[in-house]
């Protein structure tokens, strides 16, 4: 063998054997592997590629109410709230008594003007958690823009206590 076909079939191997490993590798990752790599870029604001990440780790394993909140929070963080919005009803879906994910499904109502639904989403967080700060300022929010302001101002003053 001369040294050229030496050096042209080390380089087709190489080229082969990577573009084989490559797919294998991305087959083998887990609902677990895409979860955390999720969690990493939503700890450094990267939210596109978070959501990409907690997404591809729903298809693989759609039974992780955590999963589904942080899709959620990075939906809302990405302005797409009807999405966040389906995400937050999943992991209600999943576990009914999930305050937080009440109050987040909620804000996220408040984001597209169902404020009707999204004080419901307040009164339940409130059956959870009477004390949640959170949902009855965010309430206090929803009734303002629906036009309730002395149910708003209730909900903001018992926030503050």
């Amino acid at each position: 063998m001369s040294l050229s076909n030496k050096y042209t079939t080390t380089f087709l191997l190489t080229v082969f054997l990577g573009c084989t490993y490559i797919p294998t590798k991305a087959q083998d990752s887990t609902a677990a592997d895409h979860f955390k790599k999720g969690e990493y870029f939503l700890n450094n604001a990267d939210y596109e590629e978070a959501a990409n990440s907690f997404d591809k780790s729903v298809k693989l394993d759609g039974q992780n109410q955590n999963t589904y909140l942080k899709l959620g929070f990075c939906h809302n963080l990405l302005g797409q709230y009807e999405k966040a919005i389906d995400d937050f009803s999943k992991v209600i879906q999943l576990n009914p008594n999930h305050s937080w994910a009440y109050v987040s499904r909620g804000s996220a109502r408040n984001k597209v003007g169902q404020y009707d639904l999204a004080i419901s989403d307040f009164n339940k967080a409130l059956e959870f958690d009477p004390k949640d700060q959170e949902a009855y300022n965010n309430r206090g929010f929803a009734k303002k823009l629906s036009g309730d302001l002395a149910g708003a101002c209730k909900d903001w003053q018992t926030s503050k206590k």
